[in-house]
């Protein structure tokens, strides 16, 4: 605050509080306050030692408004109340040249004797602080932690070390359309508050959004590098298929292959690198896995990526829209992206899972290989079982093309399902699908992190980003845990 500002202020707090006991103290912040003085007219006396803007001033709010916006007091406001709340306001007056303002307070106890007690504002920047005095200026308490001489608590009081001006130092406030300085410093003050608390936000959703965005580029890249180190698929099975139409002719040298190229016009030769304690049947069909592998690769890695490029869009523009935003603090659009507040969130309390075995229309099985399995009826109960119970690492299977119910493999050690566990699942899942009386019937699985709901979908329908099919007999083969379910 500006010296002159500090003074007309002054004059107001003096004008309408001087004679006045000071009533009850509300902490807005670790470091302000509001004290009643019980002047409807003058309202609250409000001080900060905010170290990036010291100020003083009155302001009026109502009572329910300033509740709301305390914390727990400090033990320096005890310490106020307990040397100020029997005293009269005697006096306020400013520091020549400073930008310390004093409060002194007068009171009588039971004998008569008078005390005296001043609440000493300093309004200096870094060094901004509240101090308690005694009647010979010793301090008795402060709100900051104090530094450097006559600071300290003990000590006679001393003005601290005049700090450089800086070159961003406040103009001298201005009355204009207000009818007080006060009011004029309260409407200046909420106003750049409110501008700092802009900025602090979208500064904060802004790294958010750029780190999020940084992290599905690199997905979307490594996704694209683990795409092409699969290669291409046709030419693992081109290969295979040369391999074995060459086993009677082929030509081995170490572990050079020479091969004839049946599929290319002229038949040249080609040569190929193979481990010479491979057999030729042996790379075949290691070549065939691969392409097995790159094939299926390509499907789940696109429909990856595709999700991907789809989230990279959203968050450009995002990003984009935010920096529109904060460009032109636009804090209607701003509120509109952040969208409504969940009254649950932040109440410290967090929903419960229901556990699966007292959640109804649910069966159990323990398979071969000891894993849980959980296999829903009917379409809510499919919902809170693949929604509210499996976990990201759990296995969720259903029966390819029919209705039927989801069923859970629980994964408790997020290792490897044997391959056992997860057949036995499927003929679950397929025994009690609209295919259960089919000789074979294909079944999707994949992973519980790779679901989601469309959005306004029916019970029971999700969406899948990546998934394998196996094609299995019908049959419930292993032991269900509670009949009765």
């Amino acid at each position: 605050m500006h010296q002159r500002t500090i003074e007309e202020i002054v004059k107001e707090i003096a004008s309408r509080l001087t004679g006045r006991f000071a009533g009850k103290i509300f902490q807005i912040s670790p470091l302000s306050l509001a004290i009643d003085f019980g002047s409807r007219d003058a309202g609250y006396l409000f001080v900060s030692v905010e170290p990036s803007a010291p100020r003083i001033y009155l302001i009026k709010r109502r009572v329910r408004e300033l509740e709301k916006q305390s914390v727990t007091p400090l033990p320096f406001v005890h310490a106020m109340r307990s040397s100020l709340g029997s005293g009269t306001l005697v006096s306020v007056s400013k520091e020549p040249s400073e930008r310390v303002v004093r409060l002194v307070f007068s009171s009588e106890d039971e004998s008569n004797q008078t005390s005296i007690r001043t609440l000493l504002i300093q309004l200096t920047g870094r060094s901004a602080n509240l101090y308690l005095l005694d009647q010979d200026d010793y301090i008795s308490d402060a709100l900051r932690p104090p530094q450097g001489p006559g600071q300290q608590i003990g000590e006679r009081y001393n003005l601290p070390p005049r700090q450089a001006a800086s070159a961003q130092e406040e103009a001298p406030l201005t009355r204009g359309d207000s009818a007080t300085l006060s009011e004029a410093a309260d409407v200046y003050y909420l106003k750049r508050e409110a501008a700092e608390f802009f900025k602090s936000k979208t500064r904060t959703m802004l790294g958010k959004l750029k780190k999020e965005l940084a992290q599905n580029i690199k997905l979307e890249r490594n996704l694209k590098r683990d795409l092409a180190a699969h290669g291409e698929p046709e030419q693992h099975k081109r290969l295979g298929d040369l391999l074995l139409a060459n086993i009677a002719n082929a030509q081995r040298d170490g572990n050079k292959v020479t091969l004839k190229d049946y599929y290319s016009e002229g038949v040249p030769d080609l040569v190929l690198e193979i481990d010479e304690n491979v057999s030729l049947q042996g790379q075949a069909a290691a070549y065939f896995s691969r392409y097995t592998k790159a094939k299926r690769a390509r499907v789940e890695i696109a429909s990856r990526l595709g999700q991907i490029s789809n989230t990279v869009s959203r968050l450009e523009e995002q990003k984009i829209e935010l920096e529109r935003i904060i460009a032109s603090r636009d804090e209607a659009a701003l509120a509109l992206i952040e969208g409504p507040r969940d009254k649950g969130k932040g109440n410290g309390k967090k929903r419960k899972k229901r556990p699966a075995d007292r959640l109804p229309g649910v069966r159990r099985y323990r398979s071969s290989d000891g894993y849980e399995i959980l296999v829903g009826r009917a379409a809510r109960t499919n919902d809170q079982l693949t929604f509210r119970v499996a976990r990201p690492n759990d296995w969720w299977l259903h029966a390819a093309d029919y209705p039927g119910p989801h069923v859970i493999i629980r994964n408790q050690g997020r290792g490897e399902i044997p391959q056992r566990t997860i057949i036995e699942a499927a003929q679950i899942a397929a025994k009690f699908s609209q295919a259960g009386n089919d000789s074979k019937v294909a079944v999707h699985y994949t992973q519980r992190k790779f679901l989601s709901k469309p959005k306004g979908a029916a019970a029971g329908l999700v969406r899948m980003s990546s998934f394998r099919t196996a094609t299995v007999q019908p049959g419930e083969n292993i032991p269900r845990l509670f009949e009765h379910d």
